[in-house]
């Protein structure tokens, strides 16, 4: 199995490396460019279509690596053409939009055929959840098929949602790869090893001309086609784990989907359209507070480090571990969105804690005084 890891990791890896040149050209050659507005970091013209590149690169690995994936079962070559077909979708339909600027009713169309194409032609779907206490729970087919498409759909967006930054949606998706590589060893998932190991490569060698001060953007070929990937990848790898929890996918995630989840709350509580775009996302915010371009997303890269170990961490131990850690990891959360103020100005929870302090702190002087 190492062999393999090997020989896929460094195909895409060498591939990438040596197309992203070609594909920035030929990016520029056709007008496919990043102007810079008041939302955007980058203040000169950019070519994007660089997911271009982390795709071919992920299309010649995997046809290398074909003839080990045609002698598996059944299954597994599902999920293999699963993502190979939709991801393929995806790309196209990331790249079309690079040019053209589609509408987000045309790529959310998209999106739920190619995630339907995965779901019920593939038969890949999330059929069961550990919940704690109800242990792995069943689900029935009216549940888990559109569960499943909305997990896709909505994880596709939600990477999509960080690429602001020189090297952030890449760096993120790489860590989030690296770990589901990491738990698809531990569970001797081969055809999760194999695929996990290529998509590593692709976006490492994406990474060495996206990382900051970048010379291509992955613009929507790559973000979408990296968050299909992800989405599809973390379905697959814990198919067959009853022992991980519900929670682990989601912490393996952790960057893009509470990024997502901010905004939502964000525009609920501002009473502005879901849909509608700001500058308030998790790289905006930390920029704001005085970090520079590099240090916001090095800062991001080690939150999603954390979320990754954290994950592998809690797939082995037992149940009360989990429900002591989750609390703490809500609070930590609710922490961070107060402080950078993602949600908004308001600081409930940390004004509690510094009236606590300061309730605490004049009992023990008074205390002493008594002595």
């Amino acid at each position: 199995m190492l062999n393999l890891i090997v020989i896929g990791f460094c195909a895409a890896l060498l591939v990438s490396i040596l197309i992203t040149p070609l594909v920035k050209r030929f990016a520029i050659w056709i007008g496919v460019v990043d102007q810079p507005n008041q939302r955007k970091v980058h203040t000169k013209v950019m070519p994007r279509l660089g997911g271009l590149a982390i795709y071919l690169a992920f299309v010649v690995a995997f046809i290398i690596m074909l003839p080990q994936i045609e002698v598996m079962d059944a299954g597994k070559r599902a999920l293999a053409w699963a993502l190979f077909v939709g991801g393929s979708m995806i790309a196209l339909l990331g790249a079309v939009d690079d040019k053209y600027n589609l509408s987000p009713k045309i790529k959310f169309l998209v999106q739920i055929i190619a995630a339907i194409i995965v779901v019920v032609g593939f038969d890949l779907r999330i059929d069961f959840i550990n919940i704690p206490f109800l242990n792995a729970h069943t689900l029935p087919d009216w549940f888990s098929i559109p569960f499943t498409i909305f997990w896709i759909v909505g994880v596709t967006n939600a990477v999509n949602l960080i690429d602001g930054l020189d090297g952030l949606a890449a760096g993120v998706s790489a860590i989030a790869t690296a770990t589901l590589l990491v738990m698809a060893i531990f569970m001797g998932n081969e055809i999760v090893i194999i695929l996990t190991a290529i998509l590593l490569g692709s976006i490492l060698g994406f990474l060495v001309y996206n990382f900051h001060p970048a010379k291509i953007f992955m613009g929507d070929s790559g973000a979408l086609f990296l968050g299909f990937c992800l989405a599809t990848l973390s379905i697959s790898g814990f198919k067959q784990a009853a022992v991980v929890s519900f929670v682990a996918p989601l912490l393996i995630l952790g960057v893009p989907i509470t990024d997502t989840l901010f905004a939502i709350v964000r525009r609920i509580v501002n009473k502005t359209p879901i849909s509608e775009a700001d500058k308030n996302h998790l790289h905006h915010r930390l920029m704001s507070l005085g970090l520079s371009h590099l240090q916001t997303v090095l800062v991001i890269y080690l939150i999603s480090i954390s979320f990754g170990i954290l994950a592998i961490l809690l797939s082995n131990q037992p149940l009360w571990v989990t429900l002591v850690i989750l609390p703490l990891l809500l609070l930590f959360l609710q922490l961070g969105a107060e402080y950078t103020g993602i949600i908004s100005q308001k600081q409930p929870v940390i004004h509690f804690l510094r009236r606590t302090r300061m309730k605490v702190v004049q009992l023990l002087g008074s205390t002493r005084m008594m002595k």
